[in-house]
């Protein structure tokens, strides 16, 4: 934790990205923070969008994976797999007129091409910003362990001066920030 944030921002800062993205918040984030009952878990953390919808930190035994319910079933996506129940929603067009996502195979060659055209990347520096701010941010309501507010305009927690401490460190001298 002192050097990297753990799980959490390891294998954590991937798949945050993948569920803000499928969500359509790389511009933003979650605004309520609910730990789990448990004061020793790990995972369990709920995360709650301005729009309603819930995100959750949790195992459903597929390894690094994210799993999105929707109405009409479920997807499971990682680096190896992109299943769905029923299994034809894996498979479905995208039609005209329906939200087409953005992705790269190849960051270095997406990247490459952005410096080149002068155009972003699919994975720009503020859509990393805020997978790595989900991480943190998760990292300290695990600590707290208690709901937390959190303002993604801002990027501070809100009435929780204790929270907000938590968001850098004290630097050792003569470093500052």
């Amino acid at each position: 934790m002192e050097f990297g944030g753990g799980g959490v921002a390891d294998w954590g800062a991937h798949m945050f990205d993948i569920a803000q993205w499928g969500l359509g918040m790389d511009d933003s984030g979650p605004v309520k923070l609910l730990p789990p009952n448990d004061p020793t878990a790990t995972r369990g953390m709920r995360f709650v969008y301005a729009n309603g919808t819930e995100m959750f930190h949790e195992d459903f035994g597929r390894g690094w994976a994210v799993r999105f319910i929707g109405t009409e079933g479920s997807l499971d996506i990682s680096r190896e797999f992109l299943d769905s129940k029923p299994e034809n929603i894996a498979g479905a067009k995208i039609k005209a007129g329906e939200k087409h996502l953005q992705y790269s195979d190849n960051h270095y060659a997406d990247w490459i091409n952005a410096v080149r055209n002068r155009t972003k990347p699919v994975a720009d520096v503020e859509i990393g910003h805020r997978s790595a701010t989900i991480c943190n941010i998760a990292n300290i309501g695990y600590q707290l362990k208690r709901p937390l507010k959190w303002d993604p305009v801002e990027e501070k927690f809100l009435n929780d001066g204790g929270a907000n401490r938590l968001l850098t460190k004290k630097y050792r001298k003569p470093y500052s920030l």
